[in-house]
């Protein structure tokens, strides 16, 4: 089982979005390491004793790693848990990001 995520680049962040249905807060593990941002997490079984017809969402342990090539402000990193969704916000250092060099005329 592994979520899925949408990443967004902003001139001053990333921003990750990733799909957690049914996943406690107390559940999930995120960490910046080395370059590379973990989550960890896990997915309670909520369908015992049902029986199903068709069965879509994942249960148990998932993992994902993704490796930032950029340099991140650890300090600023922020997570959040809203409504299904993990937020992740991984704030550009400030010699990363882009700079509008004004242009003088004689």
């Amino acid at each position: 089982f592994a979520p899925r995520f949408d990443i967004v680049e902003t001139e001053t962040e990333l921003q990750l979005y990733g799909d957690m249905p049914g996943v406690p807060q107390e559940d999930l593990d995120v960490r910046y390491e080395n370059e590379q941002l973990i989550i960890h997490g896990k997915v309670p079984d909520r369908n015992q004793g049902r029986r199903f017809v068709q069965e879509e969402y994942g249960v148990g342990d998932f993992h994902r790693t993704f490796t930032v090539g950029e340099a991140i402000d650890t300090e600023g990193i922020t997570a959040e848990l809203r409504n299904g969704v993990l937020i992740i916000r991984l704030p550009k250092t400030r010699e990363l990001r882009p700079r509008r060099i004004k242009v003088n005329s004689n």
